[in-house]
Parts: C-alpha cells; structure tokens; sequence
C-alpha cells in the first residue's frame, strides 16, 4: 500500500514537472523564444468559410525580437596586447576605447585562445576553440575532430540565433572561419559569414589582408576594392562607411528592429599599415626602446589601477634582445616599425569611433551592448628578431632581409610598398607587463586581452573595473542574457552542444567588483603550449618552439616540457613560479588539463607551424593534376587555385592574336609582394617568378608571338631535394622553345594570404613591371597547368 501511495505521488510530481514544462515552452513560444530554432509555425487563428466574404483572415505575426532586446554591437581587434592601448595603460591613444569604458566598465582578466580562428570561433559559438574543430587556424586544418577547420551545424553561432530571433545580423572584417578549401566561388557556402547567421557581410575570408589592395568579399562576391591607395583608399574606413551605411539603412527601414553587428576590422594583424598622415603623429614616440616603453606602460597600468597595486613586471626573456646594445641603424628601423603599428592602432580605434557615432546619431546608443574585445590573442612576434617588409616572406618562407634594405625602404614603412610587421622585442612590449605573446597560450601574454562593455540602459555603473576571470566562450551566453532568449537546443534540425561559457551579466550590477568569478575552469591550449586555469590557480607549459621559429623547427617531445604553477589570483603576471613550493597541486591541475583535452578534442598535441599549411586536406584541386581555366576566372582564392609549390609544372594557353599586337595577362597568382604571372609584353611571351619581393627571375622570348592562332607554354622543371629549391624555366611557341632560363629560388608554404589567381587580366597588384589590371588584349581560348609531383 505504501508503494503505491509512493507511485502515485511520484506521478503526479512527474506530471506537475511536464506541465509546468510545458507552461514554460508556451510563455516562450508566445514571447516568441524557443529552445528550439526555428520557432514554430504559427497557428491561423481566422476563419475559412466557403469564400472570403465569410472568412477571416489572419496573417502570421512577423519575427519579433523580445521586448527592449539590446542592439548588440561586438567588436574584436587582433594581434593586440594587454599593454597597447592607452585604455589599459597602454602608449597608443585609443579615445574610442576611452569613451566606452567611462561609460561602462573595463575587465582585466578576459581571456582568448592564442590565435586568431580559435578566437573567432570561440567567441561567436559560446564553445571551445577545439570542441567546434577549429583547434588553429584555417590554413592549419588537419584531419583530427578538434583540429579538421570545420565549424559543425551543431554549434549554430550567436548571429543565427540572434536573426531567428528577430534580429537583423551583419558582419564587417575579417572572418577567417571558413575552411579554405571552401572559399571559392563554388562553395559551400554555409561556413561563409552568410551561412552563420549574418545577413549581410563585406570584409574579408582569410587571415589577414592588406589595407591598401585588399582582396573583398561582399556576400558571396569576390570583389575587387572601390578605389586605389592613390585615390586615398584605405580598408579601415572602408569597413567603417559600409558598416555606417548598413546602420542608417536598417533604421531607415526597420528602427524597432534591434541588430547584431559583428565588427572585426583584422587590426592590427600584419600587414601594418596606415595612411601617412597617422603615422607622422608618431615619429619619435618610440625613440627609447621597448624596454623603456614596457617599463612606461606598467607604470601607467598601475597608476591607472587596470593591474592589481602588487603586479610584478615580469622579465624579458633572454631569447629577445635587449634595446640598448643595437645599432644606431637597427634602432632608427625599429622605432619607425612600431610606429607604423601605432598608428594602424589609432587608426582603427578612431574609425570604430565614427560606427558608434552612427549609432548615437540615430539616438540609439543608449540601448546598444557594446562588447569591445583588445585583441584576439597577444601581439605578434610573427615578424621575426628584427622585422620585416613582407611578412609572410619571412614568417612562411624564411625570407629575411638585410638590414641596408630596411635602412633604405625606412619611409615606406606602413604604405602601400611594404606589408610589414614589427620585431619581435615591440610584441613584447606591447604585452605588458605579462609574460609571451600571441601563439604561447601557456602565458597570459597570449591569451590575455583588455576588454570594454558599455551598455547603458542595462549598465548602470561607469568607469568600473571588474577583475573576474573570463574567456571568449563567455561573450553568447552574455548577449543571451542581455537580449533575454535561451540557448537553443536545436537549430534548423539539429541538437546542439550546450553552451560551455558562462555570462558575464552577473558583472554588470553595481558593486559587483569583488564577486566571485563564474568562470572557474578553463584549459588553454595552443601549438602545444598548454595551461589549465582552476580556481584562481593557472599551470602552465610553453612547449619548444619559440613563436618567431615559423619554418623547420620540427617537433620536440612534449613529456619533457616544464611545467610551472602560479597563484594567479595574488599574481597578476605569473611572475613567481610555485610549482616547487605545490608539487601536488600541479600534479592536480596537470590531471585536470589532460581531462578537459580529452573531453573538449584538444588531442592529438601538435607543435607544427608552417608545416601544417603544405598538410594534405580537402581541396578543389587535390589529386587533379591538370587544371584548366578559361577566361573570367579571376580573383579566385589562393587555396582554390593550382598548387605550384616544390614541385614541376608547366602552363600552356591557346591564344589568337589576330592583329600581331596582342599583349596582357594568361595568368597570375600573388602580386607585387610574391607571386608569379605568365604574360605578353612587348609582344614577347614572358614569365616572372617573385621570389618574397626580395628577387625577381624573369624569362623572356626572343620571339613575338606570332600572329594567329598558337600555343605558348611555360614548363618549369623543379630541382627537388629540399623545398624551396629552385629549378629551370622554359618557354615555347608552338612546341618550339624560344626563352630558357634559372628561377634559383622558390617559395617553400606559399606568397601571400590574401592575394588571388586571375586568368587573362590581374585584379591585384603586378608581378612585374605593368600596370594593371593588364588585360589580354587578344584572345585567351582556354589555359591548362598540368602539374608534375
């Protein structure tokens, strides 16, 4: 009898349970929310009688977005320290930055992943880096679960929930979350921003991109900048008038409407640039080192209290060179480098200026969530000990150039002639006064970011510090929060993986400076640097390779790699290592980091760096040894295009040249920065072969192309041995050769990120010496590289 009395009150608080369940799913449907997306198809609640004269109609009720839902404005820079902005201590004025914090409140423990997809892809799904396959970057994808570069439908991003919530969604930037075999014209599409939620998009897919020729994407359109450096273009403003425009047009239609926008500007990635005018404001800024400047920025970081009174400046490793002992000449270059950075820095922050301005202009600022994230990592030391002009020429190709090259190209530094990045002593610097920089996720140099909120209707306190511990994975739960709709657990048809950060909302109440942080565990892990934080303790391991050794640095073992132990609530910078004084708390936290590897796909380890990019993965043009294109193929992604790298290959076009004068581009991939182009010039076929802009090899014909119909054809014959090796070219006219000659070196990973492959005219910038875009002038019937691995 007691069992069943048992039963039966079991049941009915079952079925209490199901109703209130239900009860809740039915407020949210009505409040138009569902943790399932999209949201169910309204029922007519009209009349059908025989016609419309006894009938009602009912219209289904448009998407509305819940009540008093915030704009959400998100904005993340990159490659930028905790020690750069003006903001956080930093020496490079960021008035924008300035504005929103004393408008809402400043975090000083907000962290990333060490690179830039991660982060990316951390923060716009509320889900690990590794846990939605995108454990590195893009070009690095291999074939492991958290490492394949391949966004899965089950961690739909915050944009998508966002829009089937009734908001408007777009993005403006760089993405760099499509796998790059998928960035052509022929798709897939749904890991383009277009395809994860945003209705509109104009920036950028890969990496990086040069601000003067960028290569653009509007949607799904390849497309080529609106205006040359010469006319004053420049990517930055570029981002920010269409992001203006997009902002005044959506209020001009739909001013109850809130919106997501996305703003990532790809500053300050290398390339560093900037237009002259910025630059100039900085000469001499930087004249005492970065060993002054890092001392500098701390003292101002401890006056301004964005560090705790008992911060340690931590030291500079030995491996980066002291300012002191260079060389009056090495000290004019660097100084000028850092100075090219700053202003890009400025730059940008002025230009994320005039978008909020926008907003405030339509009187909607006040219900706006401005999330300001410093960086998506700490700054870059890519750019090798003493800098550089061409950036992936150095860090993808060990390209170095001598020191008289800097001395006499010092005054182009940051314009249109160079794509350059700064020493490694200046990323250093600007990571103040933590230890490492971007990639070495073991340190907080690079992971730790500044990060602002402003939010005035939902923030009431300004100028506020919180000091909690948070990451990337944080930033959806919070606009979830903020806007008031649940996680979903499906979306368009598929369940999703819970959310795995936490909201940072609690933060936003007065006087919550002193709560405790939500976020109590988080492993970071990045080319095998490895750390676990766990309740105000980190252990952390930088494993072998230094972030500047890009190219044939191999694998070390990672079971020799030290570890060390902070106490990171009483030690800001990690600057005393406890690991003797607790060896069984780091036995403890070195467990916990192998469990969270294991549950989020952090595994395999891989320490890899330029080799990853020439890994075999899925591609357009894999196991395709010949390749034919036809004129009208242009500004097609390097990814997409042939593959000429350590290897023999020959291109042959079918011409007309009906007149004898024909002259222009059959094909080019790259550009003025590293690239090669088979054209006619002069009359004369000939090819050029861009080794990294540190040297040309051009091949000739001493014969004009004949008029009429005829084949000319390019074959390079590869030496082999080692990559980058160099080979012999050759040029033929109907099978007749007609031009030989030595290409000594070639490039080992690639030319550029950003740069695109054009067939019979060239949309980037030249390989050689003519002006384009250099359209072939006769015609180009079709042209096949067949290539020889």
């Amino acid at each position: 009898m007691a069992q069943i009395h048992c039963g039966c009150r079991i049941g009915k608080a079952v079925l209490a349970l199901a109703l209130t369940v239900s009860l809740l799913v039915f407020l949210q449907v009505q409040a138009g929310l569902a943790e399932t997306l999209p949201l169910p198809e309204p029922k007519f609640k009209g009349k059908i009688g025989k016609t419309y004269k006894d009938s009602v109609p009912d219209f289904p009720k448009p998407l509305q977005a819940p009540k008093d839902a915030p704009n959400v404005l998100l904005i993340i820079l990159d490659d930028v320290g905790f020690g750069h902005a003006g903001t956080f201590g930093g020496p490079i004025p960021t008035p924008t930055l300035d504005r929103l914090a004393a408008n809402g409140l400043r975090y000083n423990q907000f962290h990333t992943t060490a690179l830039c997809s991660p982060t990316r892809a951390a923060l716009l799904t509320g889900r690990n880096h590794h846990s939605v396959g995108v454990g590195n970057i893009m070009e690095f994808g291999t074939g492991f679960p958290g490492y394949n570069s391949i966004m899965p439908k089950s961690a739909a991003t915050v944009a998508e929930i966002l829009k089937q919530h009734g908001f408007n969604t777009a993005a403006f930037g760089k993405w760099h979350m499509t796998p790059d075999w998928e960035t052509s014209p022929a798709g897939p599409f749904d890991r383009w921003p277009t395809g994860q939620g945003f209705e509109y998009f104009y920036g950028f897919l890969p990496a990086e991109s040069n601000q003067f020729y960028p290569a653009l994407t509007e949607n799904l359109n390849h497309i080529p900048p609106p205006a040359t450096p010469e006319e004053g273009y420049i990517l930055n403003k570029d981002l920010a008038d269409k992001a203006v425009k997009w902002i005044r047009y959506q209020h001009s239609v739909a001013p109850a409407k809130p919106f997501f926008i996305y703003y990532a500007p790809g500053a300050c990635h290398a390339p560093h640039h900037a237009p002259k005018d910025w630059i100039a404001k900085f000469k001499g800024k930087f004249d005492q080192g970065w060993d002054k400047v890092r001392e500098e920025t701390f003292e101002r970081q401890k006056k301004l209290g964005v560090i705790p009174p008992s911060t340690q400046l931590t030291s500079r490793p030995p491996e980066i060179p002291a300012w002191e002992p260079l060389s009056p000449d090495q000290k004019r270059v660097f100084a000028r480098m850092q100075e090219a950075y700053a202003a890009y820095l400025a730059h940008t922050d002025h230009e994320i200026g005039r978008v909020i301005g926008a907003i405030d202009q339509l009187g909607r600022l006040d219900n706006t969530l401005v999330i300001y994230i410093v960086g998506d990592n700490g700054p870059s030391a890519e750019g090798t000990l003493q800098g550089t002009l061409n950036e992936v020429a150095a860090a993808g190709n060990g390209i170095i150039e001598p020191l008289e090259v800097l001395l006499k190209r010092i005054d182009e530094i940051g314009g249109p002639n160079t794509v350059g990045h700064y020493p490694v002593g200046w990323a250093w610097a600007g990571s103040s006064p933590l230890k490492w920089v971007k990639q070495v996720a073991s340190h907080f140099g690079g992971v730790r970011n500044p990060m602002v909120i402003s939010w005035p209707k939902g923030i009431q306190e300004k100028d506020g510090l919180r000091p909690q511990f948070h990451h990337a994975i944080d930033v959806v739960p919070t606009i979830l929060e903020a806007a008031g709709i649940p996680a979903p657990t499906m979306v368009n048809g598929v369940k999703q993986k819970p959310m795995e950060g936490v909201s940072l909302a609690y933060t936003f109440s007065p006087g919550q400076a002193r709560a405790k942080s939500r976020h109590l565990t988080q492993y970071f892990e990045m080319f095998g640097n490895r750390g676990i934080y766990h309740d105000g303790w980190m252990a952390s391991t930088r494993h072998g390779r230094l972030p500047w050794q890009t190219v044939g640095h191999g694998t070390g073992d990672f079971d020799d790699d030290k570890w060390e132990l902070y106490n990171v609530q009483e030690d800001f910078s990690q600057a005393n290592d406890l690991a003797a004084q607790h060896p069984q708390k780091l036995k403890q936290l070195q467990a916990l980091f192998m469990g969270e590897a294991k549950k989020y796909n952090v595994l395999p380890l891989d320490d890899r760096f330029a080799e990853r990019a020439i890994a075999a993965r899925p591609s357009l043009t894999a196991g395709r040894n010949s390749l034919t294109y036809y004129p009208g193929a242009v500004r097609l992604p390097g990814a997409c295009s042939p593959n000429l790298l350590n290897k023999s290959y020959s291109i042959t076009a079918q011409v007309d040249n009906p007149d004898g004068k024909a002259e222009g581009m059959l094909a080019t991939y790259g550009g003025k920065f590293g690239g090669y182009g088979f054209f006619i010039q002069n009359g004369k076929p000939t090819f050029v072969y861009n080794w990294g802009d540190s040297a040309r090899y051009t091949i000739t014909s001493a014969e004009p192309l004949p008029q009429g119909k005829s084949t000319v054809r390019f074959d390079f014959a590869y030496d082999g041995g080692k990559m980058g090796a160099g080979g012999a070219g050759a040029i033929f006219i109907n099978d007749r050769k007609v031009a030989e000659g030595r290409i000594d070196r070639t490039v080992m990973v690639g030319f550029t990120f950003d740069e695109t492959f054009d067939v019979g005219e060239d949309t980037g910038t030249p390989v050689g010496d003519y002006k384009i875009p250099f359209r072939f002038t006769g015609k180009l019937e079709k042209l096949t590289f067949d290539l020889k691995p």
